[in-house]
């Protein structure tokens, strides 16, 4: 195992040295001067010429390229064009508020999913069973920023039940049990939101995933000895189940970072995603090759984990 960890860690190092090529190459490829939206479109060439040089745009590419990767190296992501901040502490000051949003929506979709698709997958073919197969398609291939909208317009303009953007308000309080409720209250709708998606698909997951379980010999010997049924389903069944719900709960967690830009743009979120959307618009590349780096890094080690969990639910799974 230690073997193995090590051997994983290191795979990261080449990973994210291509990431960051890939993504210096793909932001510096895109239409339009940086210099340009730094300056303004108005500024006379020989402003443009200082903005470039000072931000070392007029300098060739592989120059470019190579500053950078030594930059990043020494643990320097840059200064962002638009605020003047650190780049690395821009993204950790978003962090927070995005790790609320999507690992409380993310958490509540996983638990309610997984417990449904077991449920309704004790009596395959059954009207329950193609009743909600149904509803979690439809869940699922619901687009999460029209599903977001309509809740604004519901919730927040018609009802006027629950705040429609931000993560607290302004004039409301800043610290103890008030500050709780009041973010709290902000959280419904986008959380309902990122949930009622993420549902349906794992509940198509564990139902599916179950029902294949229940058919093995070894849930009829278990049967047979005289389990309850209510063990044969948790204890037996369940746990080698869960393998395919690992698998893509560990590509959501690489994504739990920045997997909610819609969602945090509708609701004005102020979370890594939000983040990320106003430097695209504002072409503020530091951020923009900043946070790609540290959403790469994040599905590396959220793949890392994802195999690590595999081990301990199956331990025919071997560690290469």
């Amino acid at each position: 195992m230690k073997r193995y960890l090590l051997l994983r860690v290191l795979q990261l190092v080449p990973v994210t040295l291509v990431v960051i090529v890939l993504n210096f190459l793909l932001v510096h490829m895109a239409p339009g001067d940086v210099s340009i939206v730094l300056a303004g479109d108005s500024a006379d060439p020989a402003y443009l010429a200082t903005i470039r040089e000072r931000y070392g745009l007029d300098r060739p590419f592989i120059e470019q390229l190579w500053r950078y990767l030594v930059q990043v190296g020494s643990g320097d992501l840059g200064v962002s064009f638009r605020s003047r901040e650190p780049v690395f502490a821009e993204i950790m000051s978003r962090v927070p508020a995005t790790l609320l949003l999507v690992g409380t929506s993310l958490a509540l979709s996983v638990v309610l999913g997984t417990i449904i698709g077991a449920w309704i997958a004790r009596r395959p073919g059954s009207a329950l069973d193609s009743g909600v197969s149904a509803l979690a398609v439809a869940l699922f291939s619901m687009p999460v920023f029209w599903l977001g909208l309509m809740m604004v317009l519901l919730f927040a303009v018609q009802l006027q039940v629950l705040p429609a953007m931000g993560m607290s308000s302004v004039d409301g309080p800043r610290d103890g049990f008030g500050r709780v409720l009041d973010v709290a209250q902000h959280m419904v709708l986008p959380v309902l939101s990122l949930t009622t998606v993420s549902l349906g698909q794992y509940i198509r997951l564990s139902r599916s995933a179950v029902a294949e379980v229940l058919g093995e010999s070894y849930i009829t010997t278990v049967r047979a000895i005289g389990f309850p049924e209510r063990t044969v389903l948790m204890h037996y069944a369940l746990r080698n189940a869960l393998l395919p719900v690992v698998t893509v709960l560990g590509l959501q967690l690489g994504l739990v970072l920045t997997g909610a830009v819609l969602t945090e743009t509708v609701f004005s979120w102020p979370g890594l995603g939000r983040l990320i959307y106003d430097a695209i618009l504002a072409r503020d590349t530091p951020v923009i090759m900043g946070s790609f780096i540290v959403m790469s890094v994040t599905v590396a080690l959220a793949s890392l984990a994802t195999d690590l969990v595999y081990a301990a639910l199956d331990p025919r799974v071997k560690l290469a």
